[in-house]
This record gives C-alpha cells, sequence and structure tokens, in this order.
C-alpha cells in the first residue's frame, strides 16, 4: 500500500516535467495522452462536472416527456413516428427490462399528450422545458470552453430549433436507411459472399457506435458558442463514445446483481436506477467536452488549474495590445480577428481576452462582427477615438465589478496624488490616437519636462 501511494504522489512530475523536445512522436503522445487524462480526471475531482451534470439530471426529468412530445409529432409529420420508441429502447438498453418498462412508460406519456387539450398556454410551457434543457446544455459546454457570453436570442432559436426538429429527422432517417440497406437483395447477396459478408457483417455492428460517437462530434461541433474545430469534436466524441458503451456495460452488469435494491426501493427502483444512468450519460457528455476542448487549447493542459489575474497595468497594456491589432488590422483591410485568434497571439488564455474585448464593447471601442464565429472590429473612428478612453475602459469595468471610487474615504493628499497623475497621463497622451497606436511607428511624444541647464 505504501508502494502504490509512493507511485501516485510521483506521477505528477513523471508527466508534468518530462522534456518533450527531442522524445520520439510515441513518448511525445503517451505523455500529452497522461496529461489529458490527469487535467479531467483533476477537473472532475473539483465537483464542477459533476455539479452540472446533476442539474443536468434535475432538467432533464422536467423536459424530457416535452422533448419526446415534440420530437414525436414532427417524426409524425414525416410518418416515422413510431420509430421514437426503438430509440428509445437504445438508450436505455443498459437498464435491461426495467429499461424496457420505462420506455413504455414514456412512450404512454407521450401518446397522451395532446396539443388541443394542452392549450396555448399549456404548449408555451412544453416548449419552454424543451428549451430549457437544450440552453442549460449550452450554458454547461460555455463553462468547459471559457465562454462568458451566450447565443444571443435569435441565434438560439435558429439553433435549437435547428437541433429540435432536424436532430430527430436525422437519426431516425439514418437507422432506417440502414435497415432498409441491409435488407435491399443486393446487400442479401452480398452477405453470401465471403469475406464481404463478414466485412458487411461487422459494418452493421459497428453502425450503433458510429451513430453514437457522430451524435457526440455534432453535441462538441454546434452547443459551445465558439468555434470548435472539428478535429477536437472528433476526439471528444470518439472518447465520449467508447466511454458511454464502457459504462453501459458496467451499468449493465450492476443492474443485473441489483436485485435487493429492488426489495428495498421497491417500484422507485426503476425511477432511481433511471436517474442514476441518465446522470452517468451527461457525465460522459461533459467528460467528451472536456476532452475536445483541451485537445483544441494545449495551453490549458497544467499541472495546476490556477486562474490566470492581471494586474492593473497588466489589463492596460493587453487592452493597448488588442486596441493595435484590431486597429492594424482594419487599417490593412485584413479579415477581423476572432476571439480565439487573439487569444492565441497573446499567448493568453481566451477567458482572459475576452473579459477585456467586454470592456472594450461596453465602452463603445469595439464591436463584433454577425459572422460565425464573430471578428472584433472598432465600433468607431481610431482618428477620433484618444488612447486614454482605452485605459479608461478597463479601468472602469473593473471598478464596476468592486467598490465604487466615491465610496472610498477621502484624503486631499491621495486626492491630490491620483489628480496629478490622471492629470500627467492626461497631457502626454492627448494628441495620440488609437489610429497612431494602431499604424505608427512614431514614438509617443514625451511629457513636458524643464531642462534645469537653461
Amino acid at each position: 500500500m505504501k508502494r502504490v501511494s509512493e507511485i501516485i504522489e510521483y506521477l505528477p512530475a513523471l508527466i508534468w516535467d518530462a522534456d518533450l523536445r527531442d522524445a520520439p512522436r510515441w513518448k511525445v503522445w503517451l505523455v500529452r495522452t497522461a496529461r489529458l487524462v490527469y487535467v479531467v480526471a483533476r477537473d472532475i475531482a473539483k465537483g464542477q462536472v459533476t455539479l452540472r451534470a446533476m442539474s443536468l439530471v434535475y432538467t432533464t426529468l422536467l423536459s424530457l416527456v416535452p422533448l419526446l412530445a415534440v420530437s414525436f409529432s414532427i417524426l409524425k409529420a414525416f410518418g416515422v413516428h413510431h420509430q421514437i420508441e426503438p430509440v428509445l429502447l437504445n438508450f436505455l438498453e443498459p437498464m435491461g427490462e426495467q429499461g424496457v418498462e420505462i420506455t413504455a412508460r414514456l412512450v404512454g406519456f407521450v401518446d397522451n399528450v395532446r396539443a388541443g387539450l394542452l392549450g396555448s398556454v399549456g404548449l408555451a410551457f412544453l416548449f419552454y422545458t424543451v428549451i430549457s434543457l437544450l440552453q442549460k446544455v449550452e450554458r454547461s459546454f460555455n463553462d468547459t470552453w471559457f465562454v462568458e457570453r451566450g447565443r444571443s436570442f435569435a441565434q438560439r432559436f435558429s439553433h435549437y430549433l435547428s437541433v429540435i426538429v432536424v436532430g430527430p429527422v436525422l437519426v431516425v432517417a439514418a437507422m432506417g436507411a440502414s435497415a432498409t440497406l441491409m435488407s435491399t437483395a443486393a446487400m442479401q447477396w452480398l452477405l453470401a459472399i465471403q469475406p464481404f459478408g463478414y466485412l458487411l457483417e461487422l459494418a452493421s455492428r459497428l453502425t450503433p457506435y458510429v451513430l453514437i460517437v457522430t451524435a457526440f462530434t455534432f453535441a462538441y461541433l454546434f452547443i459551445p458558442n465558439t468555434k470548435v474545430r472539428f478535429k477536437s469534436a472528433l476526439v471528444g466524441g470518439l472518447v465520449a463514445g467508447v466511454l458511454w458503451q464502457t459504462i453501459g456495460w458496467a451499468f449493465t452488469s450492476f443492474v443485473v446483481n441489483s436485485a435487493k435494491y429492488t426489495a428495498i426501493y421497491s417500484a422507485f427502483a426503476s425511477l432511481i436506477l433511471f436517474m442514476v444512468w441518465v446522470y452517468l450519460s451527461w457525465m460522459v457528455l461533459l467528460i467528451g467536452a472536456s476532452i475536445a476542448f483541451y485537445h483544441q487549447n494545449p495551453e490549458y493542459l497544467t499541472a495546476s488549474r490556477r486562474e490566470i489575474r492581471l494586474s492593473n497595468r497588466g489589463r492596460e497594456k493587453l487592452a493597448l495590445l488588442v486596441m493595435r491589432r484590431i486597429g492594424e488590422r482594419f487599417y490593412l483591410c485584413e479579415p477581423p480577428q476572432t476571439l480565439e485568434q487573439l487569444a492565441k497571439w497573446l499567448r493568453l488564455p481566451a477567458k482572459v481576452v475576452q473579459r477585456v474585448l467586454t470592456a472594450l464593447q461596453d465602452h463603445g471601442l469595439l464591436t463584433v462582427t454577425d459572422a460565425e464565429p464573430p471578428g472584433w472590429i472598432p465600433a468607431r473612428p481610431l482618428e477620433a477615438t484618444p488612447v486614454t478612453e482605452v485605459l479608461e475602459a478597463v479601468r472602469a469595468s473593473h471598478e464596476a465589478a468592486g467598490t465604487a471610487e466615491s465610496e472610498l474615504a477621502g484624503d486631499v493628499v491621495v486626492d491630490g496624488l491620483v489628480s496629478a497623475f490622471e492629470r500627467a497621463v492626461g497631457e502626454t497622451l492627448s494628441e495620440y490616437t488609437c489610429k497612431d497606436l494602431a499604424l505608427s511607428g512614431q514614438m509617443v511624444p514625451p511629457a513636458n519636462t524643464t531642462d534645469s541647464g537653461n
């Protein structure tokens, strides 16, 4: 036991102190994978992932029947509404016979939903519960990706509508196309010929896994309010798909040996097992999102997840760097920089850069384009914008989050020093605009000084 504890204590140093500059490819891949597993396990241990998963379980219980009812109505328009039961059975398969029972109950609840009997208020509540689930999933993904701002109402409406309407149709269409293809005469002829028969049978067995990985990848691509690279989303989807299947097998074994829990909880046993399985499913989804995030942002793979806090001077310098970069590209007629591009250029986490961008936007200095992902451009003519306004923007945003200056104790000497400092800065930079900052190679005009020799 002592030997195991020593290995555990030595493991972080082995992972983080490894020199990968001249290491072979296999070692680089192994160490980076170990670091990824380490940071994901660390995030789970800190409790944020589990809290989000538990919150999503509660929302799922409220919105599952409305979500199925909406999907049922959409699928009914295409004449394939009977396929909703096989999808539920596939999701609840690890619960065994209890999964079949819960599926039958859920389908019964959905059949009892009648839009005409609900009325306008009931129908509005039906859609509200569905949208609230998707909104909470987006918020959880945004927290994982350090995105502080969610989508606008118009963007949410279009994205959520596509998920609610297109999602069920694509899933059922994929399942139906696979079944139809396997039943054709040409496929039956190929099945009789080896090795094509073996390969096609293997492909049919792998189809559910491919659909699961595709669903996870789709979620990681489109749900976060940021640009996610396909490769990173695919890595997260592959890991989440494998993890989901593995946990499903383990949960099936647990359910088979849970007779004593059924005796204790009686009728509540199925509900409790259902809640546990939904919780594990959300955990897998969020873990896959974390893996996709760390794959795309390897700079976050650090031994400790400490938050970078800039000093007052650091925030002011960062704001000037941002304005210079954005202004320079604006005058050179180059494409606007996105948050991800600015963060990469500044070598800082996107969350830190986002705060400064938000401060400059709130002060009316920057705005975002309608592109996806949005780019940052000047909100007003830079030649009419003094650099002092950039400094004032970041100072004002920081003050708004803390103690107001007017609430501080007054002191004649201190107030005089602060006023003299502000006056000196204003006089030094009064003629220096954001256009000069963006384009100039000229020096900032020096402060007025008196030559002691004259």
